[in-house]
């Protein structure tokens, strides 16, 4: 009985922490090129109940016990969002066409990204588009981020008035004055988010450029901001869930909480 209580408690802790999540992700539903985290959740290693006592010379096997739950990450979600055309030429969007396919689940795999390096100096990922031009001609992000070409330099331009090819080329006044690097991530979870819409690799290094990956297609879009991928609906759905989760976990601790009560000091008295 005990150890139900833990069990019901790791329950609640779980949905609690699935519950931050998902009002984060309701929170940037809004965010240009937000990818909303997906929880993770893992079970405790169990334990095989065997029947002790009785005649029997071996124990009887009674089956496995779970003893609890707990959300072991979260995953961001790289799927595509909805591409709106602001017709700003400083609004740049991925639109993805093609990525490698999973054989064995059927799914693609993968992420496209664009380059941008911090104030520190650091190489960063980000799917946010919403770019402008600082007060020196650089092209950035909303964070202040100096966007990067394929040559990993920063782009700085005359003004805002250029335009983009569908492979990223910069094009000013008809003359190609870069292009807007890239790059391919073949697995998602190296990919750690920093905030502010910005991911790393978790072991270091660079991610390799796009174009000419196999199996891997995309334009770039000017004009367009590609929004959010969360869905409002299905977010508010999974809350109700994550809710009513922990609502049966409390009510289960309740229930063993007055049971214990009942044994302790109920069972046995005397009058």
């Amino acid at each position: 009985m005990i150890r139900g209580l833990y069990t019901s408690e790791t329950g609640m802790l779980s949905q609690q922490r699935r519950m931050d999540m998902l009002s984060n992700n309701m929170n940037n539903v809004d965010t240009p090129g937000y990818k909303q985290d997906q929880a993770e959740m893992r079970t405790f290693p169990e334990m095989l109940v065997s029947r002790l006592g009785g005649d029997l010379p071996n124990p009887t096997a009674v089956g496995d016990l779970s003893t609890g739950v707990y959300m072991d990450e979260t995953v961001p979600d790289f799927s595509q969002g909805t591409l709106t055309q602001t017709g700003k030429s400083t609004d740049i969007a991925i639109s993805t066409s093609q990525l490698p396919v999973n054989p064995q689940t059927g799914a693609q795999e993968g992420a496209l990204v664009f380059n941008v390096r911090t104030p520190a100096g650091a190489n960063r990922y980000t799917r946010d588009g919403h770019f402008t031009l600082s007060p020196t001609g650089y092209l950035t992000d909303s964070n202040g981020d100096t966007v990067l070409n394929t040559a990993g330099q920063p782009i700085q331009l005359p003004s805002d008035h250029f335009q983009v090819a569908t492979d990223g080329t910069i094009l000013v006044n008809n003359a190609p004055a870069g292009q807007i690097g890239v790059s391919y991530a073949a697995n998602t979870n190296q990919l750690v988010k920093e905030g502010n819409g910005l991911f790393r690799l978790n072991a270091g290094g660079n991610l390799p450029a796009a174009a000419g990956q196999a199996n891997v297609g995309y334009q770039v879009k000017q004009g367009f901001m590609e929004g959010s991928n969360v869905s409002a609906d299905q977010t508010m759905t999974d809350m109700m869930d994550a809710y009513r989760s922990f609502e049966a976990n409390q009510k289960m601790i309740q229930i063993q909480d007055s049971s214990l009560d009942q044994a302790v000091n109920q069972v046995g008295k005397v009058n």
